[in-house]
């Protein structure tokens, strides 16, 4: 399997992040659309073609658009044409680009067809999923707040082969407690893209509550109100079980990328090493076993 990073997670200019994920010696990266430093969506195509051949001559395959629509996704159907149409525009830098995956949070997912946010985010879906199709794209839904079980639900009422995930075993892990295995196993056919993440989980919590204070900006307070509920940790120090969760993504599809994302720390890029370095061995290890076995 191949390993990214999330370029700009790196907290440096882009083409700085760039040149030093390939001196990292990582396979890819997946690019925000919209970071602090740039706004890849007013990149003319000169400058966009500037970014893939800059990646090219790096030896890195950009693996996805990061394409975030805002606080709650697409539950609220007053936000949905604007959001809509931004999601069209990343689908468009990602192919000029020359990649083919828009990554994004779509808002919590509640279990019930008939509720209104519910129809909102499948109506939304229903729309940027047919405009990715149409161009051999997909809109990969990130994991995080919902079980695999609703999600999958969601994907099926879809129907579009342009909406698949981008799968967090961490997301999964931190909020919901969930074995990311099984959950993993259940999404299996619409997995388009991962991040390699890891973290722990503290005490049960509400999903809903947890995503509402992150689209309000407010998650400190809740922490305040709460104690704090989980946490993001380093690649290995959490609660993934990697050997477990890589096999099973062996099986799936051995050309998935791992992209490493780490959102919080001191020194990301200190991090990402260590990361890359901890995903080779675990990746070493596995492939290992069958050799050892035949033998």
């Amino acid at each position: 399997m191949k390993i990214g990073v999330i370029a700009q997670r790196l907290q440096r200019p882009l083409f700085e992040c760039l040149a030093l994920a390939a001196e990292m010696k990582l396979d890819g990266v997946q690019l925000y659309s919209v970071s602090r430093r740039e706004n890849l969506l007013e990149f003319s195509r000169t400058q966009r073609r500037e970014i893939a051949d800059f990646c090219v001559g790096y030896g890195l395959e950009i693996t996805a658009i990061c394409g975030e629509v805002g606080g709650y996704g697409f539950r609220l159907a007053e936000k949905n044409p604007e959001r809509i149409e931004l999601t069209r525009r990343n689908i468009d830098l990602a192919l000029d680009l020359g990649c083919r995956i828009v990554t994004t949070h779509i808002g919590m997912v509640r279990n019930d067809r008939h509720d209104e946010l519910y129809r909102n985010q499948a109506a939304a879906l229903r729309e940027v999923g047919a405009y990715a199709a149409a161009r051999n794209a997909v809109v990969a839904i990130e994991t995080g707040p919902e079980p695999a079980s609703v999600l999958k639900m969601l994907l099926e009422d879809i129907g579009s082969p342009g909406i698949g995930i981008n799968f967090d075993p961490a997301n999964l892990v931190m909020v919901l407690g969930a074995d990311e295995v099984a959950e993993l196993q259940a999404l299996a056919p619409y997995v388009v893209h991962t991040h390699a993440k890891d973290g722990v989980h503290y005490r049960a919590c509400d999903p809903e509550a947890v995503y509402d204070a992150f689209a309000r900006g407010g998650i400190r307070q809740l922490v305040a109100n709460t104690g704090e509920l989980f946490r993001e940790m380093p690649l290995g120090q959490g609660a993934v079980k990697w050997n477990a969760y890589l096999r099973t993504l062996q099986a799936i599809d051995p050309n998935l990328f791992l992209t490493i994302e780490r959102e919080i720390g001191e020194d990301p890029t200190g991090d990402t090493i260590l990361a890359g370095k901890f995903l080779r061995e675990r990746l070493t290890e596995l492939n290992a076993i069958p050799q050892m076995v035949s033998c």
